[in-house]
C-alpha cells in the first residue's frame, strides 16, 4: 500500500510499505477514504523529530470501511463505515469507564512515561503506524471507533476522529459561564473549530492569530477577531474589549510553537540538531516549548478565571509565573482530548443544516501522494492552508 512516512525534520515522503494485517483478535483493518493532516502532526515534522524513526507512517486522523475483522472485535463487521479516534483505548478499564480514554490502561505507553498509545506519533506514544496511508491496522478496534451512517461525504464525520472532540473538549474544559466570554489563541484547525463550538453554545468569542486566511474565516462565521500584528500588546487588545476584566475563560489552541517566543525558539533548534538520544533526553527533562501563547492566556483571562490547554506542550520543566497564577486565581484544565467521550454529544450537531460548518471545513482535499507538498505549505500557513483532506 501506499502510505505517508516521516523521513527527517521537515521530510516527508509516500512510499510503498507492507499492507497491515490482523495481529491481535482485538484488532480491525480499514480501508481508509479520507484521512487529514493535522497541527500536531507539524510538531512531528519540525521539533519532536528526535522521538521519530525514517519510515515511520504519520497521520492520526483517518475514516474508511472497514475491511476485515478479528474474533474479538465486538459488534464491528466488515462494510462498517468508521471514524478511527486518534488514541487507542479499550473501553472496560478503570480510566475509559471515568471517561478518561487517553489515560487508558491497557494501551499506555508504560515505557516512555506517557498516556494512551497514539496513531502515527512517535516513540512517545508507541510507535504505532497511523492513518495517512491505504489502509490502517486499528488494535483494540471493539472499542476504538466511532460507527457513522454510510450516507453523507467523508467531510461530514472524519473530524470525529480529532478537531472536533478537541476543540468540543478544550470548550468544555474553558469552564465558560453562561453567556461569558472567551478568548481562543490560535485560529488553526483545533482553535477555529473552538470558537464554532463555542459560539454555537452561546459564548461571546473572541479569536487572536496574525494568519490573515485564518482571521476571515473566524470573522465569516461572526466571531470577533484580533490581529496579533495589529496591536502592541494582545492582552490590553482583549481587556479593551471586556471592561478591562478579560475574558471569563481563555482556550490555548497552539502550544510548544508559539510565535513570539525568540529564546525558545533558538532552544528547539540547538535540541533539534543533537543526536537523537541526545536530543530525547533534553526534550525529555528540559523546557523547550515556546510559551509566548500561555503566557498570554494566563495575562488575558479574567480574575478568577479558567485556562484550557488543547495546543500541545512537550518540555518538562517549562518556567510558569505561578505567583501571577496564584494571585489570579486561576483553573488551568488541560489534556489529549478523550475522543470517544464527547461522540455522541458531537453526532447530533452533523446534520445536514451543519451548525459547525463541517462539510466547508477544509480547505484544501489533495490525493495522499500530494502529502509532501501539503505538509509544507501548512507548516508555512501558505497557500491559505488551514486544513487539508487527504484523498488516498
Amino acid at each position: 500500500m501506499r502510505a505517508v512516512t516521516w523521513q527527517g525534520k521537515r521530510n516527508v515522503s509516500v512510499e510503498t510499505v507492507p499492507d497491515p494485517k490482523i495481529i491481535e483478535p482485538t484488532d480491525a483493518i480499514i480501508k481508509v477514504t479520507s484521512t487529514n493532516i493535522c497541527g500536531s502532526d507539524l510538531h512531528l515534522y519540525e521539533v519532536l523529530g528526535p522521538f521519530m524513526n525514517a519510515g515511520d507512517i504519520l497521520g492520526h486522523e483517518p475514516m474508511g470501511i472497514v475491511e476485515e475483522v478479528g474474533s474479538d472485535t465486538g459488534d464491528l463487521r466488515v462494510g462498517d463505515r468508521v471514524v478511527i479516534p486518534f488514541q487507542i483505548s479499550c473501553g472496560a478499564c478503570g480510566f475509559c469507564n471515568d471517561g478518561l480514554m487517553t489515560q487508558c490502561s491497557t494501551t499506555r505507553v508504560t515505557e516512555q512515561g506517557m498516556g494512551a498509545a497514539l496513531f502515527g506519533y512517535s516513540q512517545l506514544y508507541g510507535s504505532v503506524p497511523g492513518g495517512q496511508a491505504e489502509y490502517l491496522r486499528v488494535p483494540q478496534a471493539q472499542f476504538t471507533h466511532i460507527k457513522v451512517p454510510l450516507e453523507n461525504p467523508d467531510s461530514r464525520y472524519v473530524y470525529l476522529s480529532d478537531v472536533l472532540p478537541t476543540a468540543w473538549q478544550a470548550v468544555e474544559y474553558a469552564e465558560i459561564p453562561s453567556g461569558g466570554t472567551v478568548t481562543v489563541l490560535g485560529l488553526g484547525p483545533i482553535g477555529d473549530m473552538a470558537a464554532r463550538i463555542a459560539s454555537h453554545k452561546g459564548a461571546r468569542v473572541i479569536g487572536v492569530d496574525r494568519v490573515p486566511e485564518r482571521i476571515r474565516r473566524a470573522q465569516g462565521r461572526g466571531i470577533e477577531t484580533v490581529n496579533l500584528d495589529e496591536v502592541d500588546d494582545v492582552g490590553e487588545a482583549i481587556r479593551d474589549l471586556t471592561g478591562g476584566l478579560g475574558t471569563d475563560s481563555v482556550i490555548d489552541a497552539v502550544g510548544m510553537e508559539a510565535h513570539g517566543s525568540p529564546l525558545n525558539k533558538a532552544m528547539q533548534t540547538v535540541v533539534g540538531l543533537l543526536p537523537d538520544p541526545i536530543a530525547r533526553k533534553a526534550m525529555s527533562e528540559a523546557g523547550v516549548d515556546r510559551l509566548g501563547a500561555l503566557y498570554s492566556a494566563i495575562d488575558i483571562v479574567k480574575r478568577g478565571g479558567t485556562i484550557s490547554l488543547s495546543g500541545v506542550y512537550g518540555g518538562m520543566a517549562d518556567p510558569l509565573p505561578m505567583l501571577t497564577m496564584f494571585d489570579k486565581q486561576i483553573r488551568l484544565h488541560m489534556g489529549q482530548a478523550n475522543v470517544k467521550r464527547w461522540a455522541d454529544d458531537i453526532l447530533p450537531l452533523l446534520t445536514d443544516v451543519d451548525p459547525l460548518g463541517v462539510d466547508t471545513f477544509a480547505t484544501h482535499e489533495l490525493p495522499l501522494d500530494q502529502a509532501p507538498e501539503a505538509y509544507d505549505k501548512f507548516q508555512r500557513k501558505a497557500d491559505g492552508m488551514v486544513k487539508v483532506i487527504l484523498k488516498p
